[in-house]
């Protein structure tokens, strides 16, 4: 048998894998449905919202402030440029709330990120507003326990290879973990790394494609508590 390349890296997806994120977006978009109550059913307004999005990650990319500024447009949309100037203040409101909600994290976080520290080069690797996931990360109280840190502006198979070029031994002795299919699984599998996937109950729909079940690198957990084993199984020889 071929001895496989020793893992050295792991990298980290931050929101919805190590704290909650996604639950506020949904929380928000509900407030938000309730403003323009008056223009429309909630689903419609989501629906819209969600076109907006789509439209603007080119130009504003992920994170809360794109969010609430593609909130804003929808909203003059919908009223046809008639938005009362309270309802923009409320949906800026909204977006201020969520840039300065506690950070929650997720079950078996903080143990698995410990427990792999200084057995691994750990690398964070997280997309969105440069200044809230650094406060996000301040808070969680796990910057420390990461070799590095890179919040970019989108993942692909690329950016992975770069990354994990610059802080590991390339990508075919890494492995990423992360809730997203899209961002953080497929490419890194088709950088040449591990994926795993730890599925989170909210996942934005922007972010679901099918598992690349039959990539022979491609693994699923229930929740973070697994990882340290898998970890072990992926390293130990002959299994």
């Amino acid at each position: 048998m071929q001895d496989r390349p020793k893992l050295t890296t792991i990298g980290f997806d931050a929101d919805d894998t190590l704290w909650q994120n996604e639950q506020f977006f949904r929380m928000t978009e509900k407030r938000f449905a309730g403003l323009l109550s008056d223009h429309g059913e909630p689903e419609h307004i989501s629906a819209r919202l969600l076109e907006a999005e789509r439209r603007n990650l080119g130009v504003y990319g992920f994170g809360i402030k794109g969010f609430t500024l593609s909130m804003i447009e929808t909203a003059i949309e919908i009223t046809e440029g008639r938005v009362p100037a309270p309802v923009i203040a409320e949906i800026l409101a909204a977006g201020r709330e969520m840039l300065s909600h506690p950070i929650e994290p997720l079950p078996h976080a903080r143990e698995t990120v410990e427990r792999l520290a200084g057995a691994y080069r750990l690398v964070l690797i997280t997309k969105g507003d440069l200044f809230d996931q650094e406060r996000k990360l301040a808070q969680s109280g796990l910057g420390d326990l990461f070799d590095a840190v890179e919040i970019v502006s989108d993942k692909s198979a690329a950016t992975y290879t770069r990354i994990f070029g610059r802080h590991g031994d390339g990508p075919e002795k890494s492995m990423m973990v992360g809730n997203s299919l899209k961002s953080d699984v497929v490419p890194a599998i088709e950088a040449g790394s591990w994926g795993i996937h730890v599925p989170h109950e909210l996942t934005w729909v922007l972010e679901h494609v099918e598992p690349p079940s039959a990539a022979p690198r491609f693994r699923q957990i229930a929740d973070l508590g697994e990882l340290p084993a898998l970890v072990e199984s992926i390293t130990t020889p002959g299994r």
